[in-house]
């Protein structure tokens, strides 16, 4: 089975876990620091949309905004709920949009399951106007690393996160969820950020929150580790010049 097809195959499983108020990272988290980086903005793409959970964020603040995803599952849902987005199919590294259309280009928690990732974000950077801003959310690849994990050790008595082999490019199918399987592709933070700079994409903002405290509530065996960062956030511009 492809990967779309087991996006379309699970979609359900996103919308109810993660949507509609369902996910504290979401919720306290996620969805204000884009409501934080959209502020100004005017036109926004929302890449791997989903059910347009983050794209009515940005249409409530008066932005027009576009989502685009592979998954017709995904894309039925987002326009029932409306909101103000408009929406179409598409993959990320094929985007059937103008060059230089928007101000601001958005994908949450999407490029770790992309895997033409420089054909992506070539086509974030040939789509955003000069000076526009790319806000870019990942589960933090060092955390994502194949075999990472928090390990409990009652032999010796620790708790500990353990790091995979984090420099290693992988991808893999995870049970996400009992028979839910879904690709995720891990790569190191510099792949990500070389791959923007290659495109006139400068890095101006990096933040990594701690898991926020409805997580905590939900997950108590996360709070020995709630001084490592589940999310990374990045914000990059487009530097003049760049076509």
């Amino acid at each position: 089975m492809s990967a779309d097809d087991l996006w379309e195959q699970h979609a359900r499983w996103w919308q109810d876990a993660f949507t509609d108020g369902a996910d504290p990272e979401y919720v306290e988290q996620i969805v204000p620091l884009a409501a934080q980086h959209l502020a100004g903005a005017r036109r926004v793409l929302d890449v791997g949309t989903g059910e347009g959970q983050l794209a009515r964020t940005a249409a409530h603040s008066g932005c027009r905004v576009v989502g685009v995803d592979p998954a017709w599952a995904q894309l039925d849902v987002a326009r029932q709920r409306g909101g103000g987005p408009a929406y179409c199919r598409a993959e990320a590294a094929q985007l059937p949009l103008a060059s230089r259309t928007f101000d601001a280009v958005l994908a949450c928690l999407v490029f770790e399951h992309i895997d033409a990732v420089d054909d992506a974000i070539a086509e974030v950077a040939r789509v955003l106007a000069p000076g526009g801003r790319f806000l870019f959310f990942l589960n933090h690849p060092l955390l994502q690393a194949p075999g990472s994990g928090w390990i409990d050790d009652h032999i010796i008595d620790e708790q500990y996160w353990r790091i995979g082999p984090y420099l290693r490019e992988d991808s893999s199918l995870e049970e996400v969820e009992k028979d839910v399987f879904l690709p995720f592709v891990h790569r190191p933070l510099s792949r990500y950020v070389n791959a923007m700079a290659e495109h006139g994409l400068l890095l101006t903002r990096m933040e990594e929150p701690a898991p926020p405290p409805g997580f905590l509530a939900r997950a108590e065996e996360y709070r020995d580790a709630d001084t490592i960062p589940r999310l990374l956030f990045m914000r990059a511009e487009k530097q003049p010049g760049r076509p």
